[in-house]
């Protein structure tokens, strides 16, 4: 299959172009589109034949839900049959946003969507390509992150190209999302607020709005309810290890393992803070990533898939990446790198 790579503006996107990309769609065939949170790999939702696709393209388990992308309330209510009051908060305050809600399903979704489950999980995304194609298309798109399943998820077109180039028909390139962690999951349907997926919008930033908000812990025999909760996820080619400590002592503990690394012919790379950088550039790495600083979980969200894809690219056997601390953003951020490393974690 030939891909086309189309580069798009991301402010004001040229109307040939989602255009382009609506035919894809309302014909049934896949398009890679940016949204703030990561790029979506997008088919007709309504459609179970096109969402199968998907599943197929990715090598998606089919047990494990996708999102549902709208432009409109409108285009919402037609998939969701009741909206809880918890659930009309978020809407006001978070949307269009990084914020993904669980609500009951109406006939018209898919079971293929929703994993067969009684839930639809649905978001109005914030980028203006993104809300521009699918209201261009006319249509709710069903979207994971454009990416082979389990790998970093995209956060640029040129991750998008590097995983899918040959199995889809279109990608809308406008460069790197803002927010680069993927929404937050929130079960909404009654009672207590649920995380689902930390992401984008932070627990603390729910709980001013809706006051108390519960953090879903998943078992390894749990029925998935969102994307994100039981496979493993975001991983790059190389072992992967995640250290967590007082700095100095993940700085030389990181040193070793480069030491060792290259005694076994090795290639190392590093994920580590601003603050940490100049004393682990002088352990020469092979490959030194400076995510962002420790005081600013913002810069280090928007630069983490992009530090997975170049230890990727760069050939790593080996990545040293160094955690941050929870809560706010954070919590995300330990999420998606505590998945990337198969749950390999140095508490140091």
């Amino acid at each position: 299959m030939l891909t086309k790579r189309s580069y798009i503006d991301g402010i004001h996107p040229e109307a040939e172009l989602l255009k382009e990309g609506a035919e894809w769609l309302r014909s049934g065939e896949l398009v890679a589109f940016p949204t703030e949170t990561v790029y979506g790999l997008g088919a007709n939702a309504l459609d179970a034949q096109a969402c199968e696709k998907i599943f197929r393209v990715k090598g998606r388990p089919q047990d494990n839900p996708l999102i549902v992308h709208v432009s409109s309330r409108a285009m919402a209510n037609s998939l969701v049959g009741s909206w809880s009051p918890e659930a009309e908060l978020c809407v006001e305050h978070f949307w269009p946003g990084p914020l993904t809600l669980v609500l009951p399903k109406t006939s018209i979704v898919p079971d293929i969507v929703t994993a067969g489950l009684a839930n639809v999980a649905v978001r109005m995304p914030s980028h203006p390509v993104a809300l521009a194609l699918i209201e261009e298309t006319g249509l709710p798109i069903a979207a994971p992150s454009a990416n082979l399943s389990g790998k970093p998820s995209p956060t640029s077109g040129r991750h998008v190209w590097r995983d899918l180039k040959g199995k889809i028909h279109l990608i809308l390139d406008a460069g790197a999302c803002q927010v680069g962690l993927e929404s937050t999951v929130l079960e909404v349907t009654g009672g207590v607020p649920t995380i689902l997926r930390p992401g984008g919008i932070s627990k603390e930033a729910l709980e001013e709005i809706l006051g108390e908000v519960r953090m879903n812990t998943p078992t390894e025999s749990q029925v998935p309810k969102a994307p994100g909760m039981k496979y493993r996820h975001y991983a790059p080619q190389g072992e992967m290890i995640v250290m967590i400590g007082h700095q100095e002592r993940v700085i030389q503990r990181m040193g070793q393992e480069i030491y060792k690394g290259h005694a076994r012919l090795k290639r190392v790379g590093v994920l580590c803070t601003l603050e940490s950088a100049p004393f682990l550039h002088n352990r020469l790495p092979d490959l030194l990533f400076v995510l962002g600083s420790r005081a600013r979980a913002d810069e280090v969200a928007s630069n983490l898939y992009e530090g997975l894809h170049l230890c990727d690219e760069r050939g790593m056997d080996i990545i040293l990446a160094e955690g941050i601390e929870e809560g706010g953003l954070g919590t995300a951020i330990m999420n998606r790198l505590q998945k990337a490393a198969g749950h390999r974690i140095e508490y140091i």
